[in-house]
């Protein structure tokens, strides 16, 4: 018997060697995965809805914004003092990668004689119930929440001189087209604005800046505003019924249904005259 050590066996080579074995039933099906994958892919960012804010731009929400808005004004009754303009503030972070911006708007509210709280709970009350809208305590003071879908939130506070401020916010997420605001024209309290401008002995003033919000029963609120120094002494005399806000910065009184507010704070002397929703 041989000592030698036998050797393994060596796969056959070269022309008569037999081909390797091919599955391609395993190619095909790997193909067919990565396609249905593909199209369900497709199709959940074609139907499916935002799960994170992230994935709605600012022009996708602005319509909700505005439509929010005009619930805030419809809430806020005969409180209502003036719409501001929508802001878009740039510089926020969507993610470490991408750039993004916060579209935010104001809807002012008189609180006579230390009622902020009844108004705020008042407000929450009148809200769509789908908002979940509360009024509590928190260590900042006495809050509004509520959130008015596809990720835009709602929040309430006072401010100090007997005004209560909403405020609908978008958070942080991608400017897309941008936000344009709907066209409008003003309606009767342009001829108030103008009344109170002449008070002012600014009858000369340039053409007053148009805001508006959508009424959940139809129609709009509008606010029409004249960026002026101003004293509002000068407003008195016509305020027949006399004023339903009378603060260090802030002035207001009603001609008929229109709202005249003259603010003088320093970052944003204005003048506003402005229209609630229409009674339904």
């Amino acid at each position: 018997m041989s000592g030698g050590v036998q050797t393994g066996y060596v796969p056959q080579t070269g022309p008569g060697a037999p081909a390797p074995t091919r599955r391609p039933w395993l190619i095909v099906a790997t193909v067919a995965w990565a396609l249905l994958l593909a199209l369900l892919v497709w199709i959940s960012v074609r139907d499916d809805p935002p799960t994170v804010r992230e994935q709605r731009t600012i022009a996708e929400a602005g319509p909700v914004v505005d439509r929010a808005a005009g619930e805030l004004v419809a809430a806020g009754g005969t409180a209502l003092l003036e719409l501001t303009p929508a802001r878009v503030e740039r510089g926020c972070r969507v993610t470490p990668f991408a750039a993004g911006a916060v579209l935010t708007r104001h809807v002012w509210l008189a609180a006579a004689g230390g009622g902020e709280r009844d108004l705020l709970e008042g407000v929450a009350d009148r809200l769509p119930a789908d908002w979940r809208a509360g009024v509590r305590m928190t260590t900042d003071g006495l809050r509004l929440r509520a959130d008015a879908g596809e990720f835009v939130t709602v929040t309430g506070r006072p401010v100090g001189d007997g005004r209560v401020r909403l405020t609908v916010d978008t958070g942080c997420r991608p400017v897309g087209a941008g936000y344009t605001p709907a066209p409008a024209a003003a309606g009767p309290e342009a001829g108030v604005l103008a009344d109170a401008l002449r008070a002012l002995d600014r009858p000369d003033d340039p053409a007053p800046e148009v805001v508006t919000a959508p009424c959940p029963g139809g129609g709009v609120a509008r606010t029409v505003r004249a960026a002026v120094g101003l004293d509002p002494g000068a407003l008195a005399p016509l305020a027949a019924d006399g004023p339903i806000l009378d603060g260090p910065e802030a002035y207001a009184y009603r001609a008929g249904s229109v709202t005249v507010l003259a603010d003088t704070t320093a970052d944003d002397p204005h003048l506003a005259a402005t229209t609630p929703c229409p009674h339904p």
